[in-house]
């Protein structure tokens, strides 16, 4: 990287949201922690330093403090929320508890247009802001530029250090002009370039993955998701042959997904590509199992023997790829109160064993969900796998509630395949986070022609979500609903009535198991 942009996580739940709002200003961003020393920083040459917000007070015992050389740097600094009371504790100035909370919206007055952090703004803005603290005295070097209805000390600068303070998120949507100010702080006063593009970012991948791997051959888990499969692309053009993927039908997958992989990636990419049908291997393993974690925990032993099994059949390999992404290689700040250090959501299989001895290749480790997508598109991946929706490690398996049989399996799949069918045909697909069918464990009387039938329930669920953290059930037009629940009852053998699922997360989870 060229040019990048430090951020400094002080357990803010907006961090990874700062990472995003400089990279969508086409500038390379990288998180560590609050503690990392400052050569290390240093040694990566950064553009500019960004400190975060974070729930502690400064003055709290085991508050998260950053190495003070930071401020010796001698690089532009934008210090956000926690991150200006930092700089106003360690500089010179004075932070106390705040008479009155600062928390939502607010109206900010920029006192000094001449600033360059809010050059080419309106004097008067609606930002979102977040904290108890506030700073009663600034430092000796600092003038302020901008105040709130409750603080006259919303925002303070130094020009000639370079130090910018602001008391709000521009980051948050809620600041609707905040990645103005993002960007002028990322290329107006860090005088960073756009270089950071997929298409740039292309070749920069291919030459690390060369360099990384040499001869040596690549084996890669193919499970037809967005970020196995993008990974795959990318290894593919750097490596070409030195790549194998191994595909494994688990039987629990969607209709016609082990046809599509094999199209795609066989045919098309003409990536080695072993396929492994372990259907029977895992349906019969499921039989009798209704408890959701068991199911979880023998798909997930069975996947790694049934992947090891398959390794063995590749020969000599080195390395294994995998289609880590940047959230799962970021470090959660353990602070009290994060929202960042929650769990990471419990719906994959996990990952292989220790004893598998290969050296890791992680592609993808420095992309966000949304930049994998438009890296995909970039390799010229199609639509349907490049923003195809989430879809769960251990598959239908989470969606079949009770016993996992064959038989509920194609229930489920003609059912799921409709859902498909109807949200893309209507646009819908690819305006949400989620769509699927799921089968209940519950039979009921219907009527079909003058017969009475005893049949099985399906359940539809359709979420909007940023990063399946939290969701909102989505009203789906009735004309849409309606459809789906004629075709499914009229099309599906097995179904005779369907619901739809209006809870949210939380309370609700995403998945039903």
């Amino acid at each position: 990287m060229n040019e990048q942009i430090v951020i400094l996580d002080f357990g803010s739940q907006f961090t990874q949201v700062i990472a995003r709002r400089v990279r969508e200003c086409n500038v390379y961003s990288v998180i560590l922690r609050h503690d990392t020393p400052a050569a290390e920083i240093a040694a990566l040459k950064p553009s500019g330093v960004i400190l975060s917000g974070g729930p502690a007070s400064v003055y709290a015992k085991g508050a998260p403090l950053p190495d003070e050389k930071i401020f010796e740097l001698g690089v532009p600094m934008l210090a956000i929320c926690y991150g200006l009371q930092l700089v106003a504790h360690f500089l010179g100035g004075k932070v106390e508890k705040g008479q009155k909370r600062e928390y939502g919206k607010g109206t900010l007055r920029i006192t000094d247009p001449t600033s360059p952090l809010f050059a080419g703004l309106p004097d008067s803005l609606q930002v979102w802001n977040s904290h108890g603290d506030k700073t009663s005295k600034i430092p000796k070097s600092f003038q302020f530029v901008a105040a709130t209805e409750n603080s006259d000390h919303a925002a303070f600068e130094d020009r000639a250090r370079k130090i910018y303070c602001i008391q709000f998120h521009p980051e948050v949507a809620h600041t609707p002009r905040g990645r103005e100010i993002v960007s002028n702080f990322v290329h107006g006063i860090c005088g960073c370039a756009k270089n950071w593009t997929m298409h740039n970012y292309v070749d920069q991948a291919v030459a690390e993955i060369r360099a990384q791997v040499g001869g040596e051959k690549v084996i890669l888990g193919l499970s037809g998701g967005v970020d196995s499969s993008v990974a795959a692309a990318l290894l593919h053009k750097a490596i070409g042959d030195q790549l194998i993927c191994i595909f494994v039908n688990n039987g629990l997958l969607r209709g016609r997904e082990s046809e599509i992989v094999r199209e795609v990636f066989g045919r098309h990419f003409k990536i080695k590509l072993q396929y492994e049908d372990a259907s029977k291997l895992f349906l019969g393993r499921l039989k009798g199992v209704t408890d959701p974690e068991r199911k979880r925990k023998i798909i997930g032993k069975t996947f790694i023997e049934v992947f090891q099994a398959a390794t063995k059949r590749v020969g000599k390999a080195k390395f294994l790829a995998q289609g880590t992404l940047y959230p799962d290689v970021i470090e959660s700040v353990p602070i009290g109160g994060n929202p960042a250090a929650m769990i990471k959501s419990h719906h994959n299989v996990g990952g292989l064993p220790k004893n598998m001895k290969f050296k890791l290749v992680e592609p993808l480790k420095c992309l966000f969900k949304d930049e994998v997508r438009e890296l995909g598109s970039e390799l010229g991946l199609p639509k349907e796998i490049v923003h195809r929706q989430p879809f769960p490690g251990p598959g239908l398996a989470v969606r079949i509630l009770g016993e996992v049989t064959p038989r509920r399996c194609q229930i489920l799949r003609e059912a799921d395949s409709i859902v498909v069918e109807e949200m893309k045909a209507t646009g819908w697909y690819y305006k949400i986070w989620q769509s699927f069918a799921v089968l209940l464990p519950v039979k009921s009387v219907g009527v079909m022609g003058d017969e009475r039938t005893y049949d099985y329930t399906i359940a539809l669920r359709a979420v909007e979500s940023q990063d399946g953290m939290t969701a909102d059930w989505v009203k789906l037009p009735y004309e849409l609903l309606e459809k789906l629940s004629n075709r499914i009852i009229n099309e599906v053998k097995g179904v005779n009535r369907v619901c739809f699922d209006i809870s949210s997360k939380p309370p609700a989870t995403i998945e039903w198991e």
